[in-house]
């Protein structure tokens, strides 16, 4: 069997989606499992085993590019894939398999899919996480009625390379002497989902001082303002790393597990740090972990209670951000105590 994928275009999503991949594997041992998505996502393919081949998306988050998925589909045709899965809920996603002609064509109801999937998926409000949304697809259509029909499911699991692992770390000037905490305080959704970088010095110096530990930031260049923020309020700057821009994505990911613990943000990353196992404290703000939880048997997430939450804004809409402000670094330091053995 040759299974082709639609995949998502968002790191946290991508990470999450292994879950299928890995029960697709589970079910067909000896399919060819091929994931089309956008460039920036092979760095987390090539950590994923179970995936054959990551097939190159051209096309951007929101381009329709009619005449480009047709010619995409159709030199996908000659490769005789039996099944197609998209993750996706846009038309626009469903029309590649369609072009190519693939025999079974699966995915959840959205935007006017009729005739473009074969496999149709109905009633996504019965499974609650993303998660489940995702691996019922390796299922037909009929096989499940709501979450508890799914079979048992993998969380997912990335591989690091170890040896862009230590070429990155002489390349950037670092090393495993001292305990590393990764820390993710940016969130590409908006400023709803991060904590403030005042809360974040207050863990990172906790973890440095009474740990003996250093710090890493990671984020993306748009991420510096805030990464820099934080390092600015380090008691000991010398055992804080500022790597915000100065890793593409497969060097985050193998930097990151090197890393003894992780504190983040909803965020892609926090679903990278969950997938390497890490020891995660997971924040959430305005968005809810009942709908996309870290993945892991070695996280906590941490939220208010306060009454305007989850609102899942991009910006507060009551402009005070209590949700976060109010989420005290001490829980944090607590929770960290809790998963990391000294």
């Amino acid at each position: 069997m040759k299974i082709l994928v639609v995949g998502p275009s968002w790191v946290g999503d991508m990470v999450m989606s292994q879950s299928l991949y890995k029960m697709l594997k589970a079910m067909h041992p000896n399919a060819q499992l091929d994931v089309l998505a956008p460039d920036w996502c092979r760095p987390l393919l090539e950590r994923m085993p179970e995936v054959d081949n990551a097939l190159r998306m051209p096309l951007g988050h929101g381009d329709f590019g009619l005449k480009q998925r047709w010619k995409i589909g159709r030199s996908l045709a000659n490769q005789n894939y039996d099944w197609a899965i998209v993750q996706p809920n846009s038309m626009k996603s469903a029309l590649i398999p369609w072009f190519a002609r693939i025999p079974r064509r699966s995915g959840w109801k959205g935007e006017s899919r009729y005739g473009l999937l074969n496999d149709l998926h109905q009633k996504k409000q019965r499974f609650a996480l993303m998660v489940e949304r995702y691996v019922v697809l390796a299922l037909g259509k009929d096989a499940a009625e709501d979450a508890s029909d799914i079979p048992a499911y993998d969380y997912p699991r990335l591989v690091a390379d170890q040896h862009n692992q230590q070429q990155a770390m002489t390349q950037l000037g670092l090393d495993r002497q001292r305990p590393i905490l990764a820390l993710n305080p940016g969130a590409e959704f908006g400023p709803a989902k991060r904590w403030p970088e005042s809360h974040y010095a207050t863990v990172a110096n906790d973890w440095i001082q009474r740990r003996g530990g250093q710090v890493w930031l990671f984020g993306s260049a748009k991420d510096q303002e805030v990464t820099q923020a934080i390092k600015q309020a380090i008691q000991q700057p010398e055992f804080c790393f500022d790597l915000a821009g100065k890793t593409q994505l497969a060097e985050a990911i193998d930097l990151m597990a090197a890393a003894s613990a992780s504190v983040s943000n909803d965020s892609g990353l926090m679903h990278v740090a969950a997938a390497l196992g890490l020891p995660l404290v997971a924040v959430y703000g305005s968005s809810s972990p009942k709908y996309t939880p870290p993945l892991s048997e070695h996280a906590i997430h941490l939220n208010t209670d306060i009454e305007c939450r989850p609102c899942f804004q991009r910006v507060c809409p009551l402009g005070h951000n209590q949700c976060l402000t109010q989420l005290e670094p001490s829980r944090a330091i607590d929770a960290l105590e809790q998963l990391v053995v000294r």
